[in-house]
């Protein structure tokens, strides 16, 4: 790679300086280009009417009833988000061993894509496939020795799968990491007639400390027994990365994810060169939370840094990101 750059030009008959020095010619020479297009916007939501909590670890973000949901979803539209996510917390009180209240066809997220598919029309709703807000372990599968089992966790996640697709949401994303799940969900969505469901695959979940803020924003944080290493990956590992996408990409999956997302760059890179599958990233509550506790702290500039990241998440080869900050980063890149 030196010797064929060394072939470019050399000082001073060649300025790299020259293409920086106006910002007309830095917008012409830009070889990424970030777009409302590309995002996100994971938004958490809670029961009640007209109500609103603040999550105290992610600063500027709530927790929304169903009907500021609708309305929040309709301020993404507007802004051309092209996809939002929804994330519930559950009712303690509804939390089991077997998670059954992830296929109650009448749980908070069913409830929420209902209100939005009434309501609002040309946004995707994503959501998310694994058990952790529902299961009173804490953990994305079903726990039983004090071990997550695969395949009984998978039924489940099965089941999950079909009442949020019957609900009317565009995109299943499982988040699980259990083995031969994506396949799984596939099948049975075909079986049941939803043969254009797309499946957003958390391909390469890394078992991170990053999750913490979002534990709390879903109420899980004080439900998790232990840790999600045997089924979550192990973040030294990259080549792994590319077999667990593999297999996603083989069993039907439409899109892959890296999550989380900035420590991760690499292995975006590696996925993207190696499959050239729509692939994303997710911005993960961690990484929000650092960037947007140091901006009201005054030590960065929130909006700068919000765009520089996300970015470099389309830099390193992402097709889209899911970021807490969809909503800021539209409103900047629309000029609003």
């Amino acid at each position: 790679m030196a010797k064929r750059f060394s072939t470019l030009g050399r000082y001073p008959t060649t300025r790299l300086r020259r293409n920086r020095r106006e910002d007309w010619s830095r917008r012409l020479v830009a070889e990424t280009r970030l777009s409302v297009d590309d995002l996100i916007w994971p938004v958490f939501v809670q029961e009640g009417t007209n109500a609103r909590t603040p999550v105290g670890s992610m600063p500027g973000v709530d927790r929304l009833s169903v009907d500021l949901f609708v309305e929040a979803v309709k301020q993404a539209r507007d802004l051309g988000i092209p996809a939002v996510a929804i994330f519930p917390e559950t009712d303690p009180s509804a939390k089991t061993p077997d998670a059954r209240e992830a296929y109650n066809p009448d749980n908070l997220v069913c409830r929420a894509i209902r209100a939005v598919k009434k309501e609002v029309s040309d946004i995707g709703i994503v959501c998310d496939v694994a058990l952790d807000p529902f299961n009173s372990d804490g953990h994305d599968g079903i726990v039983r020795d004090g071990y997550v089992q695969n395949d009984e966790s998978v039924e489940a996640l099965i089941k999950q799968a079909i009442v949020q697709t019957e609900a009317g949401a565009d995109i299943q994303a499982p988040s699980d990491m259990m083995d031969g799940r994506i396949g799984a969900i596939r099948k049975a969505l075909d079986a049941k007639g939803y043969v254009h469901a797309q499946i957003m695959s958390y391909a390469a979940k890394y078992a991170s400390a990053f999750y913490n803020p979002f534990r709390d924003a879903i109420g899980s944080s004080g439900a998790l027994k232990g840790d999600k290493k045997t089924y979550q990956m192990d973040y030294a590992n990259s080549d792994e990365a590319l077999r667990e996408v593999g297999f996603d990409i083989e069993e039907g999956a439409d899109m892959v994810m890296v999550k989380p997302g900035l420590p991760y760059l690499d292995i975006v890179r590696r996925v993207k060169d190696t499959f050239g599958v729509p692939t994303y990233a997710y911005q993960v509550s961690g990484e929000y939370a650092m960037l947007k506790g140091a901006a009201e702290r005054g030590w960065l500039d929130w909006n700068k840094v919000l765009v520089e990241t996300l970015t470099g998440f389309k830099r390193a080869g992402c097709d889209g990101i899911l970021t807490y900050g969809a909503v800021d980063a539209a409103r900047l890149l629309r000029g609003k």
